[in-house]
């Protein structure tokens, strides 16, 4: 059973990885780059970027969330009582990364989103921008951390 709880554990790593590299680029490369354009080009790469990644990336982050659970609950099951708290650590991990995003980024997201698609700069544009890359690095040390745990998770299993 322990084969069952470590594919449910590589799924979980492998959905919240991807999540984890789109918010690396955005720490080391997107930040720099849209510094570099003019308001008006910044909201519309960036709040077309939200339009579609807000459609898109729950296909992979409600996946991710719910993998980190059964994960957790696998290593619970069929693994140890140390696998089954580093798993739930990783699962708080993971959902403090959600309720930042839902605090501070997916409505920034929606702003920008609705901007480009008006073809409208919100004049609070490089404020917003700010605050949304604000909560980066703490984003990707939590889905770090996770991942982390996870395969630490899959090691002791």
């Amino acid at each position: 059973m322990t084969i069952i709880a470590s594919v449910i554990g590589i799924l979980a790593i492998l959905s919240l990885a991807v999540i984890f590299g789109t918010d690396v680029v955005g720490t080391l490369v997107q930040r720099t780059v849209y510094a570099e354009l003019d308001d008006r080009a910044m909201v519309q790469v960036v709040g077309r970027g939200h339009y579609y990644a807000d459609r898109r990336m729950p296909a992979i982050g409600a996946p991710a969330t719910v993998l980190t659970a059964l994960t957790a609950v696998a290593a619970f099951v069929w693994g140890t009582p140390l696998t089954g708290i580093l798993s739930t650590l990783a699962l708080i991990a993971a959902v403090v990364w959600l309720l930042a995003y839902a605090r501070v980024a997916k409505p920034i997201n929606a702003t920008f989103a609705a901007a480009a698609l008006a073809g409208e700069v919100p004049a609070d544009a490089r404020a917003l921008q700010a605050r949304w890359e604000s909560i980066l690095p703490l984003r990707v040390a939590l889905l770090g951390i996770a991942i982390t745990l996870l395969l630490t998770t899959l090691v002791l299993l």
